[in-house]
């Protein structure tokens, strides 16, 4: 693939900007021009996070067009669907099966979609499904699901273990390293 565009969704406080970190970090090892643009919307609140991820010989705007992303990872449900205009035709979603509600569903004035799975396929997205919650806490933090997913998107992103354990240790601080290694290796082997 000569370029690579990846779209990272999630809602705030669920580590997409680390992860966008070590996906970039994983590119660049590889001599690819990357560039990364992060929109965080009303993340405090838990509203969505975006993080646009751009490889190749030559990037020159770090944006993603809708119908543009090779790749969507999404680190809950409702964020895959609300993005899938993104994906280019014979693109794939990889989501993590968590439900987190947003603020009006939580105040009754809204509800949340059911059966988004099935939504994705109806609209022709290829999307693989993982419980990443639980698998991070397999490997000793709930807060690693964004490793988890990585790991996960990893078997379609190419690359060597090796490689992408490298970005994870340039990117992850020490104390937090043999957790997040864990995470990426549940998460490639699912």
């Amino acid at each position: 693939m000569s370029e690579l565009n990846i779209l990272i969704v999630g809602v705030g406080g669920q580590g997409s900007l680390l992860a966008s970190r070590i996906l970039g970090s994983y590119c660049c090892a590889k001599g690819l021009d990357v560039k990364v643009s992060e929109v965080h919307g009303m993340s405090q609140r838990g509203g969505s996070v975006v993080t646009y991820v751009r490889a190749g010989e030559r990037i020159d705007s770090p944006l993603i067009e809708q119908g543009g992303a090779d790749v969507i990872i999404s680190f809950e449900e409702l964020e895959a669907f609300r993005y899938v205009g993104y994906l280019k035709k014979g693109g794939r979603v990889i989501a993590n099966s968590q439900r987190i509600e947003p603020m009006p569903v939580i105040m009754g004035s809204a509800v949340y979609p059911e059966n988004i799975p099935e939504k994705l396929a109806d609209l022709g997205a290829e999307a693989v499904f993982i419980d990443a919650l639980s698998l991070a806490l397999e490997a000793g933090s709930a807060k690693a699901a964004n490793v988890v997913m990585l790991g996960a998107a990893s078997k379609y992103l190419g690359g060597s273990e090796e490689e992408w354990l490298a970005a994870v240790e340039k990117c992850v601080p020490a104390r937090f390293l043999e957790m997040n290694k864990r995470a990426f290796l549940l998460g490639k082997n699912i």
